[in-house]
């Protein structure tokens, strides 16, 4: 899940021509308030939920490139996407200001959706499976446990007082938060190198740090034993450069601007690395795989109303738990196509209404505060 940025535009909804630096040496620089970057997300928010599906009726994983499902992919997406604009966002603003950003941004909407899986769809299907609610509020793990082992976004249960059961993903409700975790850890990363002036004066320290992520990833198996083969190590690993990836095509943002041929160019070079080094292609490719989606926000059409209204983070969010209630109820006997799409109509209400009654407001708020 995505990146959490939300530019000023889209709290006051107004939009402007794209500004072309003077000091650009080609293409043009992405307008922070005219792109298709909100429309993205929510298509990457919509990829995740359509892999889920896969494992949610019991079919498998669904299609896959090159080591990662569809979902992976869409992940690593996210994660490029929130690299840039995050670097951006911490190169302009002192670190409590940043800090505040990131934390209004992720957390208040993260919260509540604990407490309405904990109070709304965790009851229901304990209410199916047992025909009553007795025992609901003590039963392992408890509701409030469920809220209180999790709020500091570190997934540590997944189901809640033994629900959901009897379907063919038991006990998970909701298997996307795990990556807002790791996605918060390299928000501090970024505010750890944003303290170093050298850092901004010079793209070539973030080039540095992207290339040793690699190297992290690249020599996971010899550095595990030394992690106590930590699953959360590996995870962050495996993440950070997708991250700092984006962070690099932001520092050189300056300098190179965004063009068809920068993107044909960024492309092929993805595709020989991707397919060229086994194991960490996927991770060194993220550069210029960030730059390509970066380009296509600059012309793919993005309704209005998504441009001003960052609803990717609720769907992102909501989208498993939605899935889950619905195969509480036997609704993986519809298979993936149309349990997708029940999915997906049943989710969009509740990230439009945790955009428009939680994100939103808390965002203008904190920006009024600091």
């Amino acid at each position: 899940m995505l990146n959490r940025e939300t530019d000023s535009a889209v709290v006051t909804g107004k939009l402007h021509r794209p500004k072309v630096s003077p000091g650009l040496r080609f293409g043009k620089a992405l307008d922070p308030r005219n792109n298709s970057l909100n429309f993205i997300r929510l298509i990457l928010a919509l990829m995740v939920l359509f892999a889920h599906s896969f494992h949610l009726v019991g079919a498998g994983n669904g299609p896959g490139f090159k080591g990662e499902n569809l979902g992976g992919w869409a992940v690593a997406g996210f994660f490029g996407i929130s690299g840039y604009l995050i670097t951006g966002s911490r190169f302009n603003n002192r670190l409590g200001t940043y800090l505040i950003h990131r934390i209004a941004r992720i957390i208040p909407a993260f919260l509540v959706c604990l407490v309405a899986m904990a109070a709304v769809f965790a009851p229901i299907a304990y209410y199916v499976q047992h025909a009553s609610m007795h025992g609901f509020f003590q039963t392992p793990t408890t509701p409030l446990n469920s809220i209180f082992a999790n709020m500091f976004l570190k997934i540590n249960t997944y189901d809640i007082a033994g629900t959901p059961a009897e379907v063919p993903y038991p006990g998970a409700w909701n298997g996307s938060l795990w990556t807002l975790y790791f996605e918060f850890l390299c928000y501090l990363l970024v505010a750890a190198l944003g303290t170093f002036a050298f850092v901004k004066k010079s793209p070539w320290p973030m080039v540095a740090a992207f290339l040793l992520s690699v190297a992290v990833w690249a020599n996971m198996e010899r550095l595990a034993p030394y992690m106590q083969n930590s699953l959360d190590f590996n995870l962050l690993a495996r993440l950070v450069p997708f991250f700092l990836g984006g962070a690099v095509v932001k520092v050189f943002s300056k300098k190179i601007g965004l063009s068809w041929q920068g993107a044909a160019i960024a492309m092929l070079i993805a595709v020989v690395t991707v397919f060229g080094f086994d194991g960490f292609g996927n991770q060194l490719a993220a550069p210029f795989l960030a730059y390509v989606v970066l380009w296509v926000s600059t012309w793919l059409p993005s309704p209005k109303v998504i441009m001003t209204n960052d609803v990717s983070y609720g769907a992102y969010i909501y989208a498993f738990p939605v899935q889950q209630m619905l195969a509480v109820f036997g609704a993986y006997h519809w298979g993936v196509w149309w349990f997708t799409l029940a999915a997906l109509i049943a989710t969009m209400p509740l990230a439009i209404a945790s955009w428009l009654a939680i994100e939103q407001p808390i965002m203008k708020l904190a920006r009024r505060r600091v």
